[in-house]
């Protein structure tokens, strides 16, 4: 059933390719856990133990807060169609937000999406699958477009007003270096 491996093989890396969701779980050390769904064209695998994470501004922006803190973090992939499959990443993490030095060559390697605010880059420890078989099948029918429109209407200047007053903060106060003035 479950197996573990020390990276990504081309096997497991078409499969991650192939998800149209995938699960981001970060935690601190104490505080509320967050588990998180992402989608979008916001993946890439870098090689077999790194990737990188495309996020966009959103409600909240738990996983900056807490990967501030203490650097683990967990992505999960589960097969909802084709061949049962969960499979998850293990690793430690990094935000580099919109005002680092390597945001623009990190964020080079993602088709431009309005709303960008950082990008995780995960250093991958331990990969693991296991069975899926009690994951539904689902169809895929497309992506939802409200987050696009929305941070589109909103404009760069509207993005970083919505994130100075939302996005600094996590839901225990952790601080998320969203803004250079929140070291």
């Amino acid at each position: 059933m479950g197996k573990t491996y020390s990276n990504i093989s081309d096997e497991l890396k078409a499969f991650i390719e192939e998800q149209k969701l995938f699960f981001v779980g970060p935690a601190a050390a104490d505080g509320m856990i967050s588990v998180s769904p992402k989608g979008l064209d916001s993946l890439r695998i870098l090689d077999r133990n790194r990737v990188m994470w495309l996020n966009l501004t959103g409600s909240g922006n738990e996983t900056a807060a807490h990967v501030r803190e203490l650097d683990r973090m967990t992505l999960m992939f589960c097969a909802f169609a084709g061949n049962p499959l969960i499979l998850r990443l293990y690793g430690h993490a990094r935000a580099i937000h919109r005002h680092d030095a390597d945001w623009e060559t990190s964020y080079a390697l993602f088709n431009p999406l309005p709303g960008a605010r950082q990008i995780f880059d995960m250093q991958v420890d331990l990969v693991q699958t296991s069975c899926g078989m009690g994951v539904p099948l689902y169809d895929y029918r497309g992506d939802r477009e409200q987050l696009i429109d929305w941070a589109s209407r909103k404009g760069e200047t509207g993005l970083e007003k919505y994130r100075a007053e939302k996005n600094r903060t996590s839901l225990d106060g952790k601080l998320t270096h969203i803004t250079e003035a929140n070291d």
